[in-house]
């Protein structure tokens, strides 16, 4: 049987199931030409017309839980601030990606995620770590009829389930890999854009080739998945697809002198406690445990092992080879 959301777990889920009806309705009515038209541009990042759809969809369900208790808001495309909904102090910081990989959904590639998580309002000093709650609900698209959905209570595991098309619910087994080494294995880069993708491939070849030997490329002993969707890559570690995920552009884009590039967000990875309630280890590019300030803006790396044995077979190395990112002390 299923396990039953307690009630703001539900909450959370009922969310990304409206902008998941939303962005359904919308690739119904529009083609790909105009759901990938920019509608605005972003401190955070570049808004498309389909990101308006779920927007739109966002910040009706949270009036609507403002009806019942005041709430902040923190989410891709708004105010960095946060918006505020509801009378009174608010008690929880909710934090959301309506889409998370945007880009591959509105052409009808691949899925995207809708993530969310809620911590308790500290006000400007809330953080990643404060939050209890995490969700997160696939995308996808127009010629997929099932959806996963998975979700975490700090303390209190991680748990996840498929609806079908039938209205039928079934359990997912979440269980990430027990692999010591990434050799026929997959690996999630975060390689996507033009401006760093040389650099930032030779570290990650650098990487590779010291864990598994002088490769061999007639064997392709590892596989390389560039899957343009962090809160995804974190679903697949989970789900037990993924050994390694590895996220290094503030670094790179740092050493190139580029002032300006486009990176993960707090959002992003804000369901990074579900593969953490599963044992998964995710930690900064300081080799800490992941961690970040609840708010839009601020560029991220990260660094995601399945299980702690991988994490001390390869953390070395990725430590070593990290360090020629960074600026001669």
């Amino acid at each position: 049987m299923s396990f039953v959301p307690e009630p703001l777990v539900q909450r959370l889920l009922d969310l990304q199931a409206r902008i998941g009806a939303a962005l359904r309705a919308a690739q119904r009515a529009h083609d790909d030409t105009e759901l990938s038209q920019v509608a605005r541009v972003g401190l955070d990042d570049t808004i498309f017309r389909i990101d308006v759809h779920a927007e739109e969809m966002l910040l009706r369900a949270c009036e609507e839980w403002g009806k019942t208790e005041p709430l902040r808001l923190v989410a891709e495309g708004l105010d960095p601030a946060g918006l505020t909904f509801g009378k009174g102090e608010p008690r929880w910081r909710l934090i959301v990606d309506p889409i998370d990989g945007t880009r591959p959904l509105m052409f009808d590639k691949r899925s995207a995620w809708s993530l969310a998580a809620l911590a308790p309002e500290r006000g400007a000093q809330t953080r990643l770590r404060d939050c209890v709650i995490a969700t997160m609900t696939e995308l996808p698209p127009t010629w997929q009829t099932s959806v996963t959905r998975l979700w975490a209570i700090r303390g209190g595991g991680a748990f996840g389930e498929r609806l079908e098309a039938d209205g039928s619910r079934k359990p997912v087994r979440l269980r990430p890999s027990r692999a010591t080494t990434l050799r026929y294995g997959f690996a999630a880069s975060c390689n996507f854009f033009l401006g760093a993708k040389e650099l930032i491939a030779r570290v990650e070849e650098a990487i590779f080739t010291r864990h598994l030997g002088v490769p061999e490329p007639w064997r392709t002993e590892l596989y390389v998945d560039l899957y343009m969707s962090s809160g995804a890559q974190l679903a697949e570690l989970a789900l037990g697809r993924d050994r390694f995920a590895l996220d290094v552009r503030p670094l790179a884009h740092a050493k190139l002198a580029q002032a300006r590039a486009l990176c993960s967000h707090p959002y992003d990875l804000c369901t990074a406690l579900i593969p953490e309630e599963l044992g998964c280890i995710i930690t900064d590019l300081d080799h800490a445990p992941f961690d970040a300030p609840m708010t839009n803006l601020g560029d991220i790396g990260w660094i995601g092992y399945a299980n702690d044995d991988l994490r001390q077979a390869l953390q070395p190395i990725v430590r070593e080879v990290l360090a020629s990112l960074r600026p001669a002390v």
